[in-house]
């Protein structure tokens, strides 16, 4: 129980510095300089302001300076990251997978809550995320003899990158060659791609760390909630347009923790 509510606590603290990376990647700002200040009035937040979900409430929401209202996205990103802390060291416990897969949830929350807001996903996280995948996915690999390294993980890593990026620009290229083209249906808002780089990226990063398998299951589980989300805003907004980050995301994590009974489902 200490152990969790150990992985709690630093899963927050990491999650503030996820907040700083949303808020500052797609200004093409540095994450880690300058010191975390307030957007509005750019007054330097000091260390006891900034304390994961306790310095949210003491403040009740402002900033201490000039009262602005602080986004509930920072003690939610927190939050979240917390939880996911617990979930994976309750599954993994304190080994390589642990951190291999909180690396792939830091940059899946950061492509989150970037994309929810901002319709892109940074390649800092993307691409980035991609080579760190391969790199680490090729560490499991090796032995202390190293006569004996092992090039399966370097491959499945491999093949991941390649059919998740593959598979979702496929699909892309074929609504769009059809709605577009075959269909000859105008482009909405000046549209002329149902699917962005950022996402095929984002999906071949997920590779990278899942390896092909998984990520053909984060691949096909994602339009299910799309799909309800869709809806929902083509009720309430009438705009047919949603970020695609965020199910790919938590079809992502989804994956990690069920894959295996879903493919056996599937293929029994």
């Amino acid at each position: 129980m200490i152990a969790k509510i150990i992985a709690f606590i630093f899963g927050s603290v990491v999650g503030s510095f996820l907040n700083v990376c949303i808020h500052r990647m797609p200004k093409s700002e540095s994450v880690v300089w300058p010191r975390s200040h307030c957007p509005k009035c750019q007054k330097r937040i000091p260390g006891y302001d900034n304390i994961p979900f306790i310095s949210f409430i003491l403040l009740k929401g402002r900033c201490r300076f000039c009262k602005e209202k602080i986004s509930l996205r920072y003690p939610l990103v927190e939050l979240l990251t917390a939880i996911i802390f617990v979930l994976f060291f309750s599954r993994y416990g304190l080994s390589y997978d642990f951190f291999f897969y909180l690396v792939l949830a830091g940059g899946l929350i950061i492509a989150t809550f970037v994309d929810i807001p901002h319709r892109i996903i940074p390649d800092e996280v993307s691409v980035g995320g991609m080579i760190i995948g391969f790199i680490l996915s090729s560490v499991r690999g090796v032995d202390i003899n190293p006569l004996a390294f092992s090039f399966k993980p370097m491959l499945h890593s491999f093949f991941g990158i390649i059919v998740g990026g593959g598979v979702i620009y496929l699909t892309g290229w074929l609504f769009d060659l059809v709605y577009f083209k075959l269909l000859k249906k105008p482009p909405i808002q000046g549209e002329t791609e149902s699917m962005g780089g950022g996402d095929i990226k984002l999906l071949a990063m997920i590779g990278a760390f899942l390896g092909w398998q998984r990520v053909l299951v984060t691949f096909f589980i994602a339009p299910f909630f799309g799909a309800v989300i869709g809806i929902i805003t083509l009720l309430t907004k009438k705009d047919h347009t949603i970020p695609y980050g965020p199910f790919l995301s938590l079809a992502a994590l989804i994956s990690i923790f069920y894959s295996d009974k879903i493919i056996r489902l599937v293929f029994p």
